[in-house]
């Protein structure tokens, strides 16, 4: 008996381009591997005979094939009207089977993979016809009918790994879906005799000059993108870590950039027409994508022959992930995540742009990288170079949008937070907990004014940004905009509510993760917050005042313990280091207290595997990590979201260096100006020890959240006199 073939079932309706794909596939396929391709119109008896001819499918050609045996089944004979020759389907190495209920619900269980086929209901019948000739014609409204009673009764769209969008044809979406299969189970082993495509070279253009990141990324398109990112260093800490503040990296994806979301389980990838649905853990799909499985050849300078400069990111992904993949280090979804279930960002959104910038400080250059085959890649260059002017953007003029300051509330009033704050104490001293880092949020809604025009947003989240860094300069300043089509249009089965567009505006002082390519890992955990003074001699006491807190060096050495817990599970034996402890960092609004935390990964262990032994950051858990995640969970009064997890870029050498999304705003709203209101949260929060005084930590909720709130022109939320909001 031959081995089982892999079954790939390819279904949609009729004219979507099913029958295309199918043959493309195939004859990308064949030269690797033995392909057959069965055609369900071979065995549709008549017009009226779709139910019938799934009958038959499934008896006749999925079950035989899914043991290893040859189907044989009979052809129809259109001009007779009845059963003609005989046909046989063999069990090759993959077996296509194509067809208007290729994906029908008795069959499922057997197929490997089932592709789902979409086109608009007007471009189909043209297609089809097209195709056909007028022999479809007098039959297509009863031929659609039987479609539509099979997909009300079984519709195997949600049940599709992968989603094809043929509006433009399937022309060029056949390599596209190779790479999808490769991710599902299954399919890699199969397809390992099939050839990685080769990305293209990336070709590279270094300018003489340091620009404005901020100049660079609005020339580059970034604020108007569906998906970009700029990741940058405003440094003014007293004592700053190396290497913080030498680059600036903006990425930009255009249409046919893979863009992937993980939520409630599902990890969702897009790219171009193809859409992959994948079930199971994001770190697990992480590992398979991350360093690079497909090689990209050699850089190559453009116009020029001068080598690839240095540069910590060139190619690879760029994006967040978000506190709920918390419950992928052991703690599962509790009371808190799940009154907000459903809504919100996604848990995680990382992005492959094919446009990259790196401003090099030290070195005075930047340095813009595109494909190869991006053919408007050297125009998109030059609009970037020009925009290279002798200095910064200052905030004048930026703006933080239209309408009046926002209106925050708070999840929790400052009496129901004190309580909160008691509670935790209780679980340190009943032995549950040493640390617990609790945190609460700022809510606001905005909604356009009735004298806003057609063009103005209630938010311009980058205007906004560019006065947060010039106010709150920070070693890891972020500015993250995720829309349409990427964060719209979600796949059926999945969680309603999420948002058009999401922004992350951050200026986060910590660093949670670096890793080089040579696999040397950096953590940086912050714990202990001070204002900064009104007068010099008042901001030296109050930096003095926290390097000297036993209270807060104590919350300092606990999670740098953990940290060092942390990468103890991934780091070769010996490597672990503690470089710095409790060193003071000052920053426009406060004084910091700093740990430093080095390790070597151990040879072998995944990169993603080291990212996921680190997260969520213990300075925004508490110690030990997995139980007092727990216990927030019924503490806390609604879900995180993207605040308290990560962002920044994962490169395709190996190397990585995300931080922490403290300091953070987030909106969410509409996909485009003039179309609803914007959400905006700002988490704030403390580590609580058994030492700590309960309106100590309310006024240090008060102090993190002081310079957004600054920027926007808003106020912390008073007190409401009918307690907390849930």
């Amino acid at each position: 008996m031959a081995r089982r073939p892999l079954l790939l079932a390819v279904d949609g309706r009729s004219g979507a381009g099913k029958t295309s794909l199918a043959l493309e596939l195939a004859a990308l396929l064949r030269p690797h591997l033995d392909v057959e391709v069965f055609h369900l119109d071979s065995i549709y008896p008549g017009w009226d005979g779709l139910a019938t001819a799934l009958q038959t499918y499934a008896a006749e050609v999925v079950t035989p094939l899914s043991t290893g045996r040859t189907a044989h089944w009979s052809w129809w004979d259109w001009e007779a009207g009845r059963p003609g020759r005989a046909g046989s389907t063999r069990p090759a190495d993959v077996v296509i089977l194509e067809g208007v209920g290729a994906g029908t619900g008795p069959v499922r269980a057997a197929l490997d993979a089932l592709v789902w086929v979409e086109l608009p209901a007007a471009d189909r019948k043209d297609r089809a016809l097209d195709r056909d000739g007028m022999t479809f014609a007098p039959h297509w409204d009863r031929w659609a009918a039987q479609e539509d009673a099979y997909l009300a009764l079984d519709d195997p769209a949600p049940q599709a790994a992968i989603t094809v969008d043929s509006t433009t044809g399937t022309a060029g979406a056949a390599p596209l879906l190779v790479q999808a299969l490769r991710t599902l189970p299954g399919w890699e082993t199969r397809l390992a005799l099939v050839p990685a495509p080769v990305r293209p070279p990336l070709h590279h253009r270094t300018v003489a000059g340091v620009g404005d990141p901020q100049a660079l990324f609005e020339a580059a398109g970034g604020p108007t993108a569906a998906v970009a990112m700029l990741l940058e260093s405003s440094d003014h800490a007293t004592t700053p870590s190396p290497g913080r503040s030498r680059h600036a990296i903006l990425g930009l994806a255009t249409g046919e950039d893979p863009v992937a979301e993980h939520a409630d389980g599902l990890t969702v990838v897009r790219q171009g027409p193809v859409t992959v649905r994948q079930e199971g853990p994001w770190f697990r799909w992480l590992a398979g994508v991350w360093p690079a499985g497909a090689p990209t050849a050699p850089p190559t300078a453009e116009p020029t022959s001068a080598p690839a400069p240095e540069a910590p990111f060139r190619s690879g992904w760029m994006g967040w992930l978000g506190y709920g993949l918390k419950r992928e280090a052991g703690s599962p979804d509790g009371p808190a995540t799940l009154r907000g279930s459903g809504e919100g960002p996604a848990d995680a959104l990382l992005f492959r742009p094919s446009r990259v910038a790196t401003v090099d400080h030290r070195a005075g250059t930047t340095t813009l990288w595109w494909p190869a085959d991006d053919d408007a890649g050297a125009a998109w260059a030059d609009r970037v170079a020009a925009a290279m002017g002798p200095g910064p953007v200052g905030p004048e003029g930026a703006g933080a949008g239209a309408g009046a300051a926002p209106v925050f509330t708070l999840r929790d009033c400052r009496t129901g937070y004190l309580e909160k704050v008691r509670a935790a104490q209780h679980e340190i001293h009943e032995g549950n907990t040493y640390e617990v880092c609790l945190t609460t949020m700022l809510e606001s809604s905005l909604e356009p004014s009735a004298q806003a025009g057609p063009g103005d947003a209630p938010f311009d989240g980058w205007r906004t940004y560019r006065r947060l860094v010039a106010a709150n300069r920070a070693p890891f300043t972020l500015y993250l905009r995720a829309a349409a089509p990427a964060t719209t249009a979600p796949p059926t089965g999945s969680a309603p509510g999420r948002p058009a567009v999401v922004e992350l505006l951050s200026t986060s002082p910590e660093r949670f993760l670096a890793l080089s390519a040579g696999g040397r890992m950096v953590t940086e955990p912050i714990k202990g917050t001070r204002p900064r003074g009104q007068t010099p001699e008042q901001d030296e006491a109050l930096a003095g005042e926290l390097a000297s807190s036993v209270k807060d060096r104590a919350e300092n050495i606990m999670i740098t313990d953990l940290a060092r817990n942390d990468l103890s599970r991934v780091a070769v034996p010996g490597t672990l280091a503690t470089e710095r402890v409790c060193a003071i960092e000052s920053y426009p609004t406060v004084h910091q207290m700093v740990s430093t935390v080095t390790a070597q990964l151990e040879p072998g262990v995944a990169r993603a595997e080291a990212v996921a032994a680190a997260f969520p950051p213990g300075s925004m858990t508490g110690a030990p990590k997995i139980s007092t995640m727990d216990i927030l969970e019924r503490l806390e009064s609604g879900p995180r979201g993207v605040y308290s997890g990560v962002a920044g870029y994962l490169s395709d050498d190996g190397a990585a260096d995300l931080s922490v999304l403290i300091r953070t705003l987030v909106a969410t709203g509409p996909a485009g100006p003039g179309g609803g209101g914007t959400r905006l949260s700002l988490g704030v929060g403390g580590a609580i020890t058994a030492d700590s005084v309960p309106e100590e930590e309310w006024d240090e909720v008060r102090t993190k959240a002081h310079g957004v709130l600054r920027v926007l022109g808003a106020a912390f939320p008073d007190d409401s006199p009918e307690g907390p909001r849930h």
